[in-house]
């Protein structure tokens, strides 16, 4: 059987392709600017906010690799990816609207379990969502287009993510909704973003079902004849385990990578609103109904959506950069702005300057989510995209585990409840993530090499 290249896509059939991402992003954003928040409306306390965000990455550690292990093997009217989409966006779209809400659900138990149970169903539901778009870029895309399709997806990510993080913003001095509530109440701007947030999620990721086709099982074949070879059955978990003992090198040293990256970015979500609430605008700890503490957590989001918004913008022109250098420069470049970035925050007392160092987060946002899949897509096969994407996953969620198990009691008792301590920490880590990516072996400079060797 001869090899087929795959056909090259157009700029707009790669963003068709992509554009649920814009939704799930704008859900993601919410959840990071506001879940801290919510949490501790229902009585959660700083040291604690970390336990309740474990959440987050324990359900994406098992949901990811079952997701890509099943969805390499589906096929049905649908196709081989859309399925999990669509699913993921319905029950997307049903924590959002749930999760303000938890306290109306406070006669079954308590609001603070409520709401710690929404954002793992939430978490949940994203990452059912998510994780078949970055297998989508590599089942559809040449290998040269690669980097193009994870830049787009992460311009989309970028843009849901602006939306999204100033929504409650917009709505209290757009429409001049309310910004404040009782303890135990999630106040009403917040509210309405998320009903927001939950119907553009659901609509984006239709839009990609509607407009994406996928190769037919038989057509793909034909790009990858080379791996035709059938291994023996095995079940889901035996299998998952077998790929997970068989990974790539180059997978296992972006592994490294990606706790640092992954451990600082955890710190950043959970900490950033407490951390600037008593570092920049003076609000006692333990103090989440005051205005200033209101202010600060919309201020927040307003920050997140510069740094989101930063990220779509570096995205499209990250290509051009790993093309001028390589790819693992051009990471270290955005993971070392993200480092200052975040380090800077410190020492910052102004809350407006608090912009500068979201420009610096914000590159190595927009590199984090693009450069190490480029990187991995390279190097492994094609008919494992799904199953290996979604292994790749435990060097997102482990560092967020190890973080949620200990950053909380870090901040208690080694900072004495002062979170902006936490923040600083996370940028030594996005230092040192820069430092070990370039140690990774990337087979693109490999066969650049080689070709130029001979």
């Amino acid at each position: 059987m001869s090899i087929k290249e795959k056909p090259r896509l157009t700029f707009w059939q790669i963003w068709n392709m992509s554009f649920g991402f814009l939704g799930i992003q704008f859900g993601f954003a919410l959840q990071n600017g506001n879940a801290s928040r919510i949490l501790q409306k229902f009585g959660a306390d700083v040291e604690h906010l970390s336990w309740f965000w474990l959440a987050a990455p324990i359900t994406g550690m098992i949901v990811q690799p079952i997701i890509g292990h099943y969805s390499d093997r589906t096929w049905n009217r649908l196709g081989r990816r859309r399925p999990y989409f669509l699913t993921g966006a319905i029950l997307s779209a049903l924590a959002l609207f749930l999760m303000p809400n938890s306290s109306a659900l406070a006669s079954f138990a308590p609001a603070i379990m409520v709401g710690a149970g929404m954002l793992m169903i939430m978490d949940a539901s994203f990452n059912v969502a998510m994780e078949p778009f970055r297998a989508l870029v590599a089942d559809n895309l040449p290998d040269s287009q690669r980097g193009q399709g994870f830049s787009i997806q992460t311009c989309l990510i970028g843009l849901g993510a602006v939306i999204g993080s100033n929504l409650p913003y917009v709505f209290t001095n757009w429409f001049h909704i309310s910004s404040t509530a009782p303890a135990g109440q999630v106040e009403d701007n917040v509210k309405y973003s998320f009903y927001v947030g939950g119907t553009i999620l659901l609509l984006s990721i239709l839009w990609t079902i509607i407009r994406t086709k996928e190769y037919p099982p038989a057509e793909y074949a034909s790009f990858h004849p080379e791996e035709e070879v059938q291994e023996k059955h095995k079940s889901g978990l035996s299998e998952i385990l077998t790929d997970l003992a068989r990974m790539p090198k180059t997978m296992k040293q972006l592994g490294l990578v990606q706790f640092f990256s992954w451990f600082a970015l955890f710190s950043m979500w959970v900490f950033t609103t407490p951390a600037i609430a008593a570092h920049i605008y003076h609000v006692p700890l333990g103090d989440t109904s005051s205005k200033a503490y209101s202010e600060a957590g919309d201020w927040v989001g307003v920050l997140f959506g510069v740094y989101n918004g930063v990220s779509a913008i570096y995205a499209l022109i990250l290509p051009a950069i790993a093309r001028a250098t390589s790819r693992k420069k051009a990471h270290a470049f955005s993971l070392v702005m993200g480092g200052i970035g975040l380090l800077s925050i410190y020492l910052i007392k102004d809350p407006h300057w608090l912009i500068l160092p979201m420009i610096g987060i914000g590159l190595a946002w927009g590199s984090i989510l693009a450069m190490p899949y480029a990187i991995l897509s390279s190097s492994i096969p094609a008919k494992k995209m799904g199953v290996y994407m979604g292994i790749f996953n435990f060097f997102i969620t482990f560092p967020q585990i190890v973080n949620g198990f200990l950053g909380g009691p870090i901040v208690k008792h080694f900072y004495n409840g002062q979170a902006i301590y936490a923040i600083v920490l996370a940028g030594i880590f996005m230092l040192c993530a820069s430092v070990s990516v370039l140690f990774v072996q990337d087979s693109k400079d490999i066969s650049v090499a080689k070709a130029l060797a001979d």
